[in-house]
């Protein structure tokens, strides 16, 4: 019977595949490990449960990668048994098996850094980047240990598939064999089938990576249930770019009012200089932290702390993404991204309405800075559509013993550039800089090294020496001219490794600072209302007073009374609306959640007990992604006078 049916055949086949499912296992036990801290898995029981809804994930994820391997396995060749021809089923095995698992170890490390499992989308990122090779090398000495458990758990693998084996058999019947296994061939690809989709239902659509939060009470645990394989796999050749219909169009006006125009200046051009800080999260600003009550709070950044004393500070300040490119485009154009960055979206090449626009029509000069290498993160395109008129990177520095080996040109002799290169501009000019060193691998010039504060969290160090940079970059600024009749305006990206347990919940792993500062003292305060990075452009041509109409989801934080403060941002595959007393959570179709603007980890969901705030929020939500989706896609980003 075993030659007619090719039991052994099948018996091999599954134990293989069995593997699989261990090692994956294996790979989101490491996962929680890396990453509790932000996770919060607190108990062995949470852990298995999350692990039985995984286990779905990790069936698509495992057949679409053996897909190939199972095909070969039983199509009736009447060869299959030949050693040579189940050597090459090995080959093919674990060539497909271990690209797809080594994913899993990446985000180990990047979790930290994007609070999601990764997916197509770095893909995107990575394309712009020059020292692809170097990268990967920093890589393994950095986190050596994850390369050492990916190595030793696929030696571990190789060991254990040789534990069943298929001997050789020659088909006694061929018609008998043929036939039989035919029909195993049609079993076996529709419980493939099923196991793709997630099940045998004909009004279920494939799973998602959305469905991975149907099965858990906090958002972050979605990554937990999820693998990197499937959320790379979901996400080739889709875009989240679509236009949906939520509300009526009055919602988005009410709310949002996008086309805008405020008269609470007079007309002037003072001098902009918009500078976006890499990974300085709003935790390690201490000037940004009083209000926190953080038991032993330190903050690295003592110069930019005395500057916010003469500053407009805005305390609750976020990101409205959590990529380099995403914050380009949120501060400057007033554009988020959420799953998808705009910038890799296949809509950015269009008239886009931002600050480099607007202020060019009053006779700016404008100009872009950024220390890596000429290309790096999209900065260049995305700038040339913008449409700056200078763009500044390590080409133009041209000194490459000022590179840090890694990203670029180091913080403080770039900032030292810019400045030389704004001696040299007529007012008005409108200036951004994207800086560089606070970021992985969280190193210093070798000549400033033991200078700045070293703990358990390697960015401290990072910051202190941006701080620096910061500090030597007024000194010599106020020294020119030009300095007396500048705007400086001080945010950042993103955030990076935190330290204290208030910036480790949810919505708070996406804080940054917010400061503006004009050397006349008209800018000064601390305002508590919610902020967000798309609140930038706005508030900059207010100050100004720039009298035409002009396209901005975001409001003017210093006078604006039509829209209520609010910060939308994406998260743990939903988006995150935060306004008046709730935040909302929103999946794309439906409403997820709503919850106190305390809970800021977001433990426990009230939208069992709405009332009419929330509704109003959960709307508002709807509201800015319908409008959102449909000026991206309308070509709508700019508004003619």
């Amino acid at each position: 019977m075993k030659k007619f049916f090719r039991l052994e055949e099948y018996k091999a086949l599954f134990y293989r595949l069995f593997l699989a499912y261990f090692f994956y296992f294996l790979a989101r036990l490491l996962f929680v490990f890396y990453n509790n801290k932000l996770l919060k898995v607190d108990s062995v029981a949470d852990f298995f449960s999350l692990q039985y809804h995984g286990m779905a994930f990790d069936t698509t994820a495992i057949l679409y990668t053996n897909g190939l391997f199972i095909l070969l396995s039983i199509f009736p060749f009447w060869i299959n048994t030949k050693e040579g021809y189940q050597k090459v089923l090995k080959y093919i095995y674990f060539i497909f098996n271990f690209i797809a698992y080594s994913a899993n170890f990446v985000d180990f490390i990047y979790y930290k850094y994007i609070y999601s499992r990764t997916t197509i989308a770095v893909i995107d990122v990575l394309e712009h980047e020059t020292n692809k090779g170097n990268m990967f090398f920093r890589f393994m000495v950095s986190y050596w240990h994850v390369y050492l458990l990916f190595i030793v758990l696929a030696i571990l693998w190789i060991y254990l598939y040789k534990f069943v084996k298929v001997d050789y058999q020659k088909p006694e019947k061929p018609l008998t064999y043929f036939v039989s296994s035919v029909v195993g061939v049609l079993v076996i690809a529709t419980l493939a089938i099923g196991g793709i989709r997630g099940d045998f239902k004909k009004s279920t659509r494939p799973l998602n990576m959305i469905d991975a939060s149907r099965y858990v009470k906090q958002p972050a645990h979605s990554d937990v249930v999820l693998n990197t394989p499937f959320s790379i796999m979901r996400t080739i050749g889709k875009t989240s770019f679509k236009k949906v219909d939520l509300v009526d169009a009055k919602v988005i006006e009410t709310n949002f009012h996008p086309i805008k125009r405020y008269n609470n200046n007079p007309k002037t051009t003072p001098n902009i200089v918009l500078i976006i800080t890499e990974s300085y999260g709003r935790e390690y600003w201490g000037a940004f932290n009083e209000e926190m009550n953080i038991k032993d709070y330190v903050s690295y950044t003592p110069f930019l702390d005395s500057l916010a004393q003469q500053s407009l500070i805005f305390p609750n300040g976020f990101a409205n993404g959590s990529k380099s490119i995403h914050g380009m485009s949120s501060v400057i154009a007033g554009i988020p991204s959420f799953k998808d960055a705009f910038t890799s979206s296949p809509f950015p090449k269009q008239k886009i309405q931002s600050l480099v626009s607007t202020l060019k029509e009053m006779g700016y000069d404008t100009s872009f800075f950024h220390g890596a290498p000429n290309g790096s993160m999209g900065f260049l395109g995305f700038g040339n559509i913008l449409g700056f008129d200078h763009y500044y990177g390590k080409t133009e520095y041209n000194n490459d013993s000022d590179f840090d080996g890694n990203w670029g040109i180091w913080d403080e002799p770039f900032m030292q550039f810019m400045k030389q290169e704004l001696d040299k501009k007529k007012a008005p000019f409108f200036s951004a800089i994207f800086t560089v060193s606070s970021h992985e691998p969280y190193i210093v010039p070798e000549k400033y090294k033991g200078k700045f504060p070293k703990t358990d969290n390697p960015m401290h160090q990072c910051v202190g020496y941006t701080d620096f940079a910061f500090k030597r970059f007024f000194e010599e600024a106020k020294k020119q001219p030009w300095f007396n009749n500048t705007i400086f305006i001080i945010t950042a990206d993103h955030g990076n490794l935190t330290t204290y347990e208030a910036y480790s919940k949810i919505i708070n792993r996406q804080a940054v600072p917010i400061l503006f500062y004009k050397p006349d003292g008209s800018l000064k305060g601390k305002n508590m209302d919610l902020a967000q990075q798309i609140d930038i452009y706005p508030t900059v041509l207010d100050l100004i007073g720039y009298d035409k109409p002009f396209r901005s989801w975001g409001r003017s934080l210093v006078g604006d009374k039509n829209t209520q403060p609010y910060v939308i941002n994406y998260s743990g595959n939903q988006y995150q609306f935060q306004r008046g007393n709730y935040i909302c959570t929103f999946e794309g179709n439906q409403i997820t959640g709503f919850y106190s603007k305390e809970d800021k980890n977001l433990k426990k969901n009230l939208i069992s007990k709405k009332n009419t705030e929330m509704i109003a929020t959960g709307e508002a939500c709807k509201a800015f992604i319908q409008d959102y989706f449909a000026r991206i896609i309308d070509q709508k980003l700019y508004y003619n006078n």
